[in-house]
């Protein structure tokens, strides 16, 4: 049984498939970042590239993508020292832990994922058949995610809306695994700001690379210049006031500002505000919060061997909790030596 005493656990990860952006910055690493400097915290962050398996089947993205994901929480002020930093293919535990409790999961819980669901639809819309290019890790990811989660014991998991369920069905798996074996697992609670974990994208919808609206997180200052002009508004000219909360110029802005400047900017909206304008305040206000740790993730990208040295020690720090882990779980199941 596992020793559940101690500091709270919070744990995030970040899927390496691609360039962070900025809502990967509000939804995930911002809030995890903070979660971490709390002294009643003991923070778990991880590059989540055995997930990226799903999305894409290019090395050298994935590859590359390893590297910005982890020079980005570095260069934001990740403390290294004060929190277990680690990439998730170099924790092997972690994958007996997924054959675990596949073998407790039932399918129909799997049915109900939404990326699959969403997938199958999709294919029904076409007049393709369901499972039309569905792979067995996108159907089976629910519970990826939960080895993840379980395998530290995380009690808190900051995660976007879209994300949710995920971590409601760790917990639901983790209870039937209590329920069969004896309690090892805590119930993990998701945390979720909900005004800001689906900040919305150059064409109004999540921002996602799915969608290919992103704004990369640490693009240059013209490049982000010109991104923020790109963002997707309506027709009104400056003088006619303007809905701030349909706006993703406003919703952006929200995720970057202080209540004051919120309250500040509604006012211009509602007062009139051209979009030209609107916009040029918001590249400032995310360029000055941004500027600094740019740099800092520059340097990083120059110099792999520096973080891979980082993540290799974050490596040894988790192992040590998942080797001890995975041998009460193999004891659990009897897996065990016959004398």
């Amino acid at each position: 049984m596992s020793n559940f005493s101690g500091k709270k656990r919070v744990l995030t990860g970040i899927t390496t498939s691609g360039t962070p952006h900025l809502g990967n910055y509000v939804g995930a690493i911002r809030p995890a970042i903070l979660a971490s400097k709390s002294d009643s915290y003991h923070a778990y962050f991880f590059l989540a590239d055995y997930h990226a398996l799903i999305k894409t089947q290019s090395p050298r993205l994935v590859h590359q993508s390893t590297l910005e994901v982890a020079a980005a929480w570095l260069a934001l002020g990740l403390d290294t020292e004060k929190v277990t930093f680690y990439r998730q293919s170099d924790i092997p535990e972690i994958q007996e832990l997924t054959w675990f409790l596949s073998c407790v999961t039932a399918k129909g819980l799997m049915n109900r994922a939404h990326a699959y669901k969403n997938a199958v639809q999709g294919n029904i819309d076409i007049g393709e058949d369901e499972d039309f290019a569905i792979n067995m890790g996108l159907f089976g990811y629910p519970i990826l995610m939960a080895a993840d989660i379980l395998m530290f014991n995380a009690h808190e998991v900051p995660v976007g809306q879209d994300q949710l369920q995920h971590v409601e069905m760790a917990r639901d798996i983790a209870q039937r695994f209590n329920y069969i074996f004896g309690t090892h697992f805590v119930l993990p609670k998701a945390q979720v700001d909900k005004d800001l974990s689906l900040l919305r994208g150059l064409d109004g919808r999540k921002m996602s690379k799915s969608y290919n609206n992103t704004i990369p997180l640490f693009l240059p200052e013209k490049q982000l210049k010109k991104s923020i002009n790109k963002i997707k508004t309506n027709l009104l000219e400056p003088g006619e006031g303007k809905d701030p909360d349909s706006s993703a110029v406003f919703q952006i802005w929200k995720a970057f500002a202080n209540g004051q400047q919120t309250e500040e900017m509604r006012e211009k909206f509602e007062q009139g505000i051209g979009w030209g304008e609107a916009k040029k305040q918001l590249f400032h206000l995310i360029n000055t919060q941004l500027k600094s740790p740019r740099e800092r993730y520059y340097e990083l990208l120059e110099n792999p061997e520096k973080v891979e040295c980082i993540l290799n020690q974050g490596a040894e720090r988790a192992r040590a909790e998942s080797r001890k882990m995975i041998e009460g779980l193999r004891d659990a199941v009897g897996i065990r030596p016959l004398s």
